[in-house]
């Protein structure tokens, strides 16, 4: 068989509907995703262990510590074993979803609710970059979603927009009703991402340019989670934005037959 002729075979469709380098490359993804979730329930056991024992530390439980600055050790220690362990519960999570395993139950949330449980986790961050929270106070029809995958999505779009907006800008939260769904926009007063990144920062340990990149740290996995709980409640996530002027990502889900009351 020629070379010519090898890569016609390895193109064609296989009798099961897959070719044999889209099977490849599932089967490539699928272990690299199993690898992250192992290595992230790994790391879990010993990261408890870092924090706690930093914590004692920090807090002088087994009594004082004679040079102040050992307690102050301990607790870069303590902030380093936290963010280390929320980043090792979000590549958990993404996995989970990636696979369509996360325990979701789609029932009727009330958006409105779910913003303002969001707003609440954030906007202590919000108040020391002095980030302004702009969030709807009308009711609005009640959405098709899971009760802690809403909730957490709005977090990751949340935290995203105060990170990146300017000292004194605001984000603003606004349900926008499109036929039989709902937008839960958010929108902030950042530098925005150039069009042709848009789809690329959806994509797990992404940023967008350097001059983003720069301005912020982070694994990039904010947006990914946020858009991954979406498409696992039956939505999705968009982006658009304006060069110059921020980022507004909008989840839309679909509309429940419910009303507040």
């Amino acid at each position: 068989m020629t070379a010519f002729a090898g890569r016609i075979q390895d193109q064609e469709v296989s009798a099961r509907g897959v070719s044999p380098g889209a099977r490849r490359r599932a089967a490539i993804e699928a272990s690299r995703r199993s690898f992250l979730r192992l290595v992230s329930h790994e790391l879990r056991t010993p990261l408890n262990s870092i924090i706690g024992f930093s914590e004692i530390i920090a807090r002088e439980l087994h009594g004082p510590i004679s040079d102040p600055r050992y307690r102050e050790h301990a607790e870069m220690v303590n902030a380093s074993g936290l963010k280390l362990l929320k980043l090792v519960n979000d590549i958990i999570e993404i996995a989970r979803l990636e696979e369509g395993v996360a325990d979701l139950d789609i029932r009727p949330e009330d958006p409105l609710s779910a913003i303002e449980d969001a707003v609440e986790t954030i906007e202590a961050d919000a108040a020391r970059r002095r980030v302004r929270l702009d969030i709807p106070k009308d009711p609005a029809a009640w959405v098709e979603a899971d009760h802690r995958g809403l909730r957490t999505a709005l977090v990751q779009l949340l935290q995203n927009a105060v990170t990146f907006s300017p000292e004194g800008g605001c984000v603003r939260v606004r349900l926008r009703p499109i036929g039989d769904t709902m937008a839960i926009e958010v929108e902030d007063d950042g530098p925005g991402v150039p069009i042709q990144d848009l789809q690329r920062i959806t994509r797990p340990f992404e940023q967008g340019s350097d001059a983003l990149t720069r301005y912020t740290e982070g694994a990039g996995l904010g947006l990914p989670m946020a858009r991954l709980f979406a498409e696992n409640m039956g939505g999705r996530l968009r982006l658009s934005c304006e060069p110059g002027s921020g980022l507004c990502a909008a989840i839309h889900l679909r509309t429940a037959n419910v009303t507040r009351t």
